[in-house]
């Protein structure tokens, strides 16, 4: 499977000319594009559009700027800071019916897709050539939505978020026009680069309609691990330690009360306590030193336990259970939504910020959850609530403003992979300063001079 292979995974021969797209105004469609499993407040659309092209993109907003109508993309709703909520009804626009894997490059470790891919669905089609893409934020998102929010996950902490992955994009912006940025070369020196401003900019400046991605070669050996420590400070610690000592693929830690709602929610018997899952990576013989060197490191921690999965089902079984964290706090608080934060520090100031994440929760009498990609200093402290309860929701914004504070008077930013959308757009001022945010608002001016794309999203947060 050399060169170009248009059509892979999709319909092949599909046509791009612009037609009249399907339009769907049913009460079960628009409440499902109105809102996601968050605690933020849901909004419905007026309509919901599937475009199957980028003509039809255009198309549709050109007639969404004629008309000054808002316009907000839709994967698969499982972003967790509100974005895809149409907070001034319009359209939401679903790229599901995008989702063909239009040139595959094995080569040169590059594939172009359309945005409704997911990742899974990428993956199952480039494995059988020795290649996958690594970002993984649990959730079998889009590609389009993980390139709109600049999504990590677990393998970030060696192969980066979206913005190192994306090499390139066609993007529709808000007057119709098709730009194309990036390519498919090794790397460029070629002008501003504007894919990585588009990358992360959560549907505010444009609409993806193809996305150039790399790929890596899938390593020789694998094995996942699980330690287990007695305190949440002893778990940061080694954190750190293995980071810095070692090429980890995945480093990610459970509060006890995770792995409590896991065990109910999966039929896991792990023990309830502060537990690191790992995985090492590369070459048998790399991944058995690397392995001991990680071992004695947990060890100096007090680790109590340290268990390894060399076996592909048992370390699927393993992270299963780690991304399905939430869903199992939400199981155990039905009827209540989820609250999150994902702040990220500097890897030095980890163990610190865990302390005070557990310390700032007690002192306001909540017990969440702390969980999170601690091998990049990415970690979160969750919540599940009732949107209702005003006085709660009170006490909760506090949390997230303390734990926020705490992470920018260390060098490090309110979000580490969720993105602004709804929640966190308030805090830029204190992450970059006016000057900065005064620019941010300008492009998105420049861009999108009504206001039409995800309007009170982002740099756009006072616009609601």
């Amino acid at each position: 499977m050399t060169g170009s292979s248009a059509g892979l995974g999709g319909e092949p021969g599909r046509s791009s000319a612009p037609r009249a797209p399907k339009v769907v105004r049913t009460q079960s469609v628009l409440e499902q594009h109105g809102r996601d499993f968050t605690y933020h407040e849901p909004h419905l659309p007026h309509a919901v559009v599937y475009p199957e092209s980028t003509a039809e993109v255009s198309l549709i907003v050109r007639f969404a700027a004629d008309h000054d109508i808002p316009i907000v993309p839709f994967g698969v709703g499982s972003s967790l800071e509100g974005h895809i909520i149409p907070i001034k009804g319009g359209i939401s626009l679903d790229m599901s019916r995008m989702n063909r894997i239009v040139e595959f490059r094995p080569n040169d470790f590059v594939v172009r897709v359309e945005p409704g891919v997911t990742r899974s669905q990428l993956n199952e089609a480039i494995q059988p050539l020795g290649l996958f893409f690594p970002v993984d934020p649990g959730a079998d998102a889009t590609l389009g939505g993980m390139a709109a929010t600049n999504a990590s996950g677990t393998n970030a902490v060696r192969y980066g978020a979206m913005r190192e992955n994306v090499k390139g994009l066609e993007v529709v912006l808000a007057d119709g026009r098709i730009v194309k940025t990036g390519g498919m070369a090794v790397k460029s020196s070629a002008g501003y680069n504007l894919t990585g401003m588009f990358v992360g900019s959560e549907g505010t400046l444009g609409i993806f309609t193809s996305i150039t991605l790399k790929l890596h070669p899938i390593p020789e050996s694998i094995v996942a691990a699980r330690a287990v420590f007695p305190d949440i400070d002893a778990a940061g610690r080694a954190a750190v330690s293995i980071v810095g000592a070692v090429p980890i693929g995945r480093i990610e830690l459970v509060d006890p009360l995770t792995i409590a709602a896991v065990n109910i929610y999966k039929g896991t018997h792990y023990e309830e306590k502060p537990t690191l899952f790992l995985e090492f990576s590369g070459s048998v013989l790399s991944v058995g030193r690397d392995i001991e060197i990680a071992r004695e490191l947990c060890e100096d921690e007090g680790c109590e336990s340290l268990q390894m999965e060399s076996d592909s089902k048992a370390r699927a079984q393993l992270w299963e259970a780690r991304h399905s964290a939430a869903m199992a706090l939400m199981a155990m608080n039905p009827g209540k939504k989820m609250m999150t934060t994902d702040v990220c520090v500097p890897i030095t100031e980890l163990p610190g910020a865990l302390r005070h994440a557990r310390e700032t929760m007690t002192r306001y009498g909540f017990e969440g959850s702390i969980l999170g990609h601690v091998g990049d200093g990415n970690y979160h402290a969750g919540f599940t609530v009732d949107p209702d309860h005003l006085e709660d929701m009170e006490r909760l914004e506090a949390v997230n403003s303390e734990i926020v504070r705490y992470a920018l008077n260390r060098g490090g930013t309110c979000t580490g992979e969720h993105g602004l959308g709804l929640g966190k757009g308030k805090y830029l001022e204190q992450e970059f300063g006016s000057e900065a945010v005064v620019l941010m608002r300008q492009l998105k001016q420049t861009l999108d001079p009504m206001g039409i794309l995800n309007p009170g999203k982002g740099v756009d947060f006072l616009n609601r």
